[in-house]
């Protein structure tokens, strides 16, 4: 087996991309998308037809109306057709700029499932992927009491990851990558894949989860290069983008997983995190607190582009 099919024996492999015709040939369980897929995706005349339906869907409503509709139906478009190519499940991210706000948060969740379901996609395939701020943990609790599977995104320390796990959030992205980016910029060291302050991250929240017994999936998210895929080999999930699955299948170098639940032995949990707390912890770690926000920003960003993209075509 080449290190790619390696992986697959260890880790539940999931694609990170919006590109239909690179799931179909990289064939993962999983997929995740999020606004910057989406807009790379949208721009790609092959998807046209996906655009064009979504708009037309939204075309009838309010003028106020048309465009976050048009969003959400696109955003569940691709999702739709990702599933028919993927035995397991797809993520569809909520607008980044609700990361603060508990009702819209909520509201907007439950019409993405509402539209799934009207495409006859149970809600059981869908996870709802919400930012790990604060607030979007306490929707991620409410839509789990309410059957609605979550993914918290953009997760970048400890104290996300913990008040992920007490809110039963069904999984956890960590930022391997993004995490790996603040520390070279701010240290100008370059890291091996066991010193990664990404793995490391990931390591310690995989290691609490196991060993508390704390249900909720991880799945490491924004890779950088092999050597990090590997060093997380045997985490419950691992979301990657083609390049980097593509790069792992040419590899000669065996894979073999470097992380094992049944090997960790049990720990008590952590005191529960109360609002203050997780603020306070947050606020102590300046890479989580700059890259949570730079994160929302650019998703952000990418969300204005897409709407200028389908503007003209909604008035």
């Amino acid at each position: 087996m080449n290190p790619l099919q390696q992986l697959h024996a260890c880790t539940i492999v999931v694609a990170d991309t919006g590109d239909i015709d690179s799931i179909r040939r990289l064939k993962p369980v999983d997929a995740t998308t999020n606004p910057s897929l989406i807009l790379k995706a949208a721009s790609d005349p092959a998807y046209a037809d996906i655009l064009t339906q979504g708009i037309a869907s939204a075309s009838k409503l309010a003028p106020s109306q048309r465009m976050t509709a048009a969003i959400e139906a696109v955003s569940v478009g691709f999702g739709v057709e990702i599933l028919k190519h993927i035995p397991g499940l797809i993520s569809t991210e909520v607008d980044a700029r609700l990361s603060f706000d508990v009702p819209a948060s909520l509201a907007q969740a439950r019409r993405l499932i509402q539209r799934y379901r009207e495409a006859g996609v149970p809600r059981e395939r869908v996870l709802v992927k919400i930012a790990s701020t604060w607030e979007g943990i306490q929707a991620a609790r409410q839509l789990e009491q309410e059957g609605i599977h979550t993914n918290l995104t953009l997760l970048f320390n400890f104290a996300q990851a913990q008040a992920a796990a007490e809110a039963e959030a069904t999984l956890i992205s960590p930022f391997v990558g993004r995490i790996l980016d603040w520390y070279k910029a701010k240290t100008g060291e370059n890291y091996s894949a066991e010193t990664d302050p990404g793995v490391v991250s990931v390591r310690e929240i995989f290691s609490y989860y196991k060993a508390c017994g704390h249900k909720t999936v991880v799945m490491g998210a924004s890779f950088r290069n092999t050597g990090e895929i590997r060093a997380l080999a045997g985490c419950d999930k691992l979301t990657i983008g083609p390049a980097l699955l593509d790069a792992l299948a040419l590899e000669t170098e065996a894979l073999s997983p470097q992380l094992n639940a049944s090997a960790l032995a049990e720990q008590p949990r952590r005191p529960a995190l109360n609002e203050a707390a997780f603020r306070w912890q947050l606020n102590q770690d300046a890479m989580a607190t700059e890259k949570l926000s730079e994160g929302i920003r650019l998703f952000a960003a990418d969300l204005v582009k897409l709407e200028a993209l389908m503007a003209p075509r909604l008035t």
